[in-house]
């Protein structure tokens, strides 16, 4: 019995690290010329970035075995098989936990209090081009600093900005995972009774909303995909790009010398904009949910562009901005021209990206 706790505790160390491996196959035979983006190397396992180890223990005794991955200061991974079933703590930034027991299996990616944590915005994402924003978003989203006109990108210019993550930074499940979870709001319930998520919560609502989102139909002319893994992701954006020489940028803060998530004035370095490939993009957006799942669609017309910033206090940011061409067909209440104060269809739109998306492009 002993030898089977210890070959089953064992299976389930290489479960939890198993994905990012593929994933990390999958990435580099499908786009061997492509580096994986910050936004998503941060939703792959700490261990495949290199980070220092200690080693696995295994300790078999009267009330099971218990299995660690740890490392210094209490973070890594354990595993502890009892009676009650098996319970998978992965810690870190914010632990994974995964129990399995008589009643099946519950995901914990949460922090204190609620099992799921997700990070709630005043309204409708500012990403998805149908909404009206609310009187709320206007005043309120930190989003609303991120959008510029492209005339105002050039070197010298400044903007005011503040660089948020749009959700708690949920990790990746594999596609065969995935697909085995529903994902529908007429499976609400179940999906919050797997998450151990209260219904009345702030963030079953956050859930409810991603899901009614990613079911509204695409806006005219474009196409989309909630993607809840980073194979059916990178499936998408190659289809919609029509080729699989393609690259994935998200924005990168270089040097930290305070809080990016405090507003502060950046400048547009000298020779920092660079553009990327191609008039035709799939733009990305972490969206809150507790696993990593990403709003993909097509975009039109659009420019895309690496932009070298450097804040008052000396922080520097690469950040990834999109230019869009046509928006004649965007909601005329949408936040961009509320705060813009433009029209659809007058002016190309443009936003910088928050850390945790993605922009797929050509390669040029």
């Amino acid at each position: 019995m002993k030898h089977f706790l210890s070959v089953l505790a064992l299976i389930l160390i290489t479960i939890t690290s198993t994905h990012a491996s593929t994933a990390q196959i999958y990435w580099h035979k499908m786009l061997p010329n492509s580096p994986m983006p910050r936004a998503i190397l941060d939703l792959i396992s700490s261990d495949e970035l290199g980070e220092e180890k200690t080693g696995t223990t295994v300790n078999v005794g009267k009330g099971g075995v218990a299995v660690n991955t740890g490392k210094p200061g209490g973070s890594g991974t354990n595993v502890n098989v009892g009676h009650g079933g098996v319970g998978v703590n992965v810690k870190g930034k914010g632990n994974t936990q995964v129990g399995v027991g008589k009643g099946g299996v519950s995901v914990n990616t949460g922090h204190k209090g609620e099992p799921v944590v997700v990070k709630v915005h005043p309204g409708g994402s500012p990403f998805n081009y149908i909404y009206a924003a609310t009187e709320t978003q206007v005043h309120d989203d930190p989003q609303v600093a991120l959008f510029f006109l492209e005339k105002d990108l050039s070197p010298s210019s400044k903007f005011d900005l503040r660089f948020t993550k749009m959700t708690s930074g949920s990790p990746f499940l594999s596609r065969s995972q995935a697909n085995t979870i529903p994902f529908s709001s007429n499976k609400l319930p179940g999906i919050l009774t797997r998450f151990q998520v209260e219904p009345s919560s702030v963030t079953a609502k956050a859930i409810k909303k991603t899901l009614v989102e990613c079911e509204e139909p695409a806006m005219d002319g474009e196409s989309k995909l909630c993607a809840t893994s980073l194979e059916s992701m990178m499936e998408f954006s190659m289809m919609s790009l029509g080729t699989r020489d393609v690259q994935a940028s998200s924005t990168t803060v270089k040097e930290k010398s305070g809080d990016v998530e405090v507003k502060k004035t950046y400048s547009v370095a000298p020779a920092g904009v660079r553009a990327l490939g191609g008039e035709k993009l799939v733009a990305c957006h972490a969206q809150p949910y507790p696993y990593a799942v990403f709003y993909c669609h097509t975009t039109g017309k659009s420019k895309a562009y690496k932009v070298a910033l450097v804040g008052n206090d000396g922080t520097k940011v690469e950040a990834v901005a999109v230019c869009h061409l046509d928006t004649a067909k965007w909601n005329p209440k949408h936040l961009a021209f509320q705060v813009l104060k433009v029209k659809p269809g007058s002016i190309p739109v443009c936003h910088f990206l928050p850390e945790d998306h993605v922009v797929w492009s050509v390669s040029k």
